[in-house]
């Protein structure tokens, strides 16, 4: 024990000593020289010491009275602070950099807060940032910034999915540095560039792409680097459903990032569960799953992959037919969710209007410009961009008059189920003649010969009569085989009394008593209306909302949110 005591003293003797000596030395450099230490202690994971620097590189740029040096000791400095201290020096920055000339500020503040937002998870401030230092760098027609925000718009649309897109800048700086990057940000366009190969499944080139930063990792001997690049390994082995090699890969980034409070821990988590359950081990996955919710809970810093992750805990628990814990998951997906929702909107919404149409209006003036005197290339432009307004228009007024159509069977419907006496669900399909009668005529053409005795089709007809009076057909998981069971028949027979009587198949059949039930209900339960849909789905025993709406769909020609709205307009 005594043993242990002396070497943890010794330790921190050791430390205390490190920092006077970092300190005593750094008078000896010039803050090109301090940057570079700043750097390399920052890269290889030794938070105390670049915060050490930083600290005495703003101290000395304050004694200096050198306000474009200040400026970069406030961005030293932020980056091992919590996001509001942070945040704070990055304001700092902005009104010390207030009247310095040139080309470097005020892009760079806004570059640097929209990296702040992003690391953050605040995705709609970080574009704005992007969008506004992107502008900046191009009124002053500084290209290494213009690069630098095209980089970081590029990370978003990593975040977002559109991998091709991002790929395609990535790939762009990666080989074309013009001495753009430094070796830290070639690296990490390097590692996004790999995601977005794994996420495309150009599997081949990812690996190419993780053996060359391994080896450059390790040659700069960067713990965080060596651990991305295992981390994307483990990642493309999960891909190739190689599970037990990525388990083992995935363990060890993951205790390493999770050690330093990073926020890839939590990729890891997921990866790790998808890995499990490739594997089967079902317990096992939700085990990294239910780690992984935990962290989101501490940080709610979120990625588009948790809705897996909380879907599969619910179907988890609803198959343990643990009520709570599906319910608890719910919940949380739905916070979740709701979450995502917001910032892909908006990011949907605002990247094609602040930069998707800009660049594609500066790339046509580039092309006018540059054809000017090609009457008949800048005339085909012309023309060409003509068609595409004009499919834009008939596009829009396409979908105005399909939703109008819409609205108008939403409004046909409500009408006929308000002047109902609700006695059975059978009336709703008498109420809908074209859509009903087409959909069953053409599933009558397949009807199969009665061969059944007449004995056992009254018996089905009556057994399927209590399915439908007791609402039996809301439960999940309902099959022709797990049906045919419960009424102690076989499946040939009861898909023949179903076709023969009921006109249609065993799907249709099943399919349309949830609609029908559907239908009156939303009218008649205001409490039902105001679900969402993916809990409306899984109430009248849908495994998923897709199901539910291509099921509405088919039946009705209108689609769930279009008739609920309708019903809260008229009432």
């Amino acid at each position: 024990m005594m043993k242990v005591i002396f070497s943890i003293l010794l330790f921190l003797s050791g430390f205390i000593y490190a920092q006077k000596s970092i300190v005593d030395t750094l008078s000896e450099f010039n803050y090109s020289q301090l940057k570079g230490k700043f750097d390399d202690y920052y890269d290889n994971d030794k938070v105390s010491e670049s915060k050490i620097i930083a600290q005495y590189y703003l101290q000395k740029a304050n004694k200096e009275k050198n306000n474009l040096q200040i400026a970069e000791g406030y961005i030293l400095i932020h980056f091992n602070e919590d996001f509001p201290t942070a945040l704070k020096y990055i304001d700092s920055l902005e009104i010390i950099t207030k009247n310095i000339k040139g080309s470097l500020y005020p892009t760079r503040t806004y570059l640097m807060k929209g990296n702040l937002y992003f690391k953050n998870d605040y995705l709609k401030k970080a574009l704005d940032n992007y969008i506004i230092a992107l502008q900046y760098a191009k009124d002053q027609k500084d290209q290494k910034q213009i690069a630098y925000a095209n980089i970081n718009i590029a990370y978003l649309n990593n975040y977002l999915g559109k991998y091709a897109e991002a790929a395609k800048i990535f790939r762009y700086y990666l080989y074309n540095p013009n001495n753009i990057t430094n070796e830290s940000q070639h690296n990490q366009i390097r590692v996004s560039l790999i995601n977005c190969y794994i996420e495309l499944n150009k599997l081949d080139s990812a690996n190419i792409l993780i053996k060359e930063g391994q080896t450059s990792a390790f040659t700069g001997k960067s713990k965080y680097s060596v651990n991305q690049y295992l981390y994307f390994s483990g990642y493309s082995n999960l891909k190739q459903k190689k599970y037990t090699i990525a388990i083992n890969e995935l363990a060890k980034t993951y205790n390493f990032f999770s050690s330093i409070n990073d926020n890839n821990a939590n990729y890891a988590l997921y990866s790790l569960g998808k890995c499990y359950n490739g594997l089967n081990n079902k317990e096992k996955a939700v085990e990294y799953f239910i780690r992984l919710d935990s962290n989101i809970q501490k940080t709610n810093i979120t990625f588009p992959e948790l809705r897996e992750v909380y879907t599969y805990l619910i179907d988890y628990y609803k198959e343990k037919n643990d009520k709570e814990k599906q319910l608890y998951y719910i919940d949380r997906f739905l916070k979740v969710d709701k979450k995502l929702d917001e910032q892909f909107q908006y990011l949907s919404t605002e990247m094609p209007k602040k930069y998707d149409t800009p660049n594609l209006l500066q790339e046509k003036e580039e092309i006018i410009n540059d054809l000017k005197n090609r009457k008949i290339i800048l005339y085909a432009s012309i023309g060409f961009l003509l068609l595409i307004l004009l499919l834009v228009l008939y596009l829009y007024y396409k979908a105005k008059k399909t939703a109008k159509e819409h609205r108008k069977i939403a409004q046909e419907l409500i009408h006929s189920i308000e002047k109902r006496n609700f006695e059975s669900t059978t009336d709703i399909k008498k109420e809908i003649p074209e859509l009903s009668q087409i959909s069953e005529h053409a599933e009558t053409e397949n009807i199969i010969t009665k061969t059944a005795p007449e004995e056992v089709t009254q018996f089905i007809l009556k057994e399927l009569e209590i399915f439908e009076n007791k609402q039996l057909f809301l439960k999940s998981g309902i099959t022709l085989a797990s049906l045919a069971k419960n009424i102690k028949t076989n499946t040939s027979y009861l898909s023949e009394t179903i076709n023969n009587h009921k006109g249609k198949n065993f799907t249709s059949y099943l399919n349309d008593l949830r609609i029908d039930y559907v239908l009156e209900r939303l009218v008649k339960d205001k409490k039902f209306r105001s679900y969402k849909l993916p809990a409306i789905a899984e109430e009248i025993g849908y495994n998923n909302v897709q199901a539910f709406a291509t099921a509405f769909k088919k039946k009705t020609g209108t689609t769930p949110s279009i008739y609920i709205k309708e019903i809260e307009t008229q009432q």
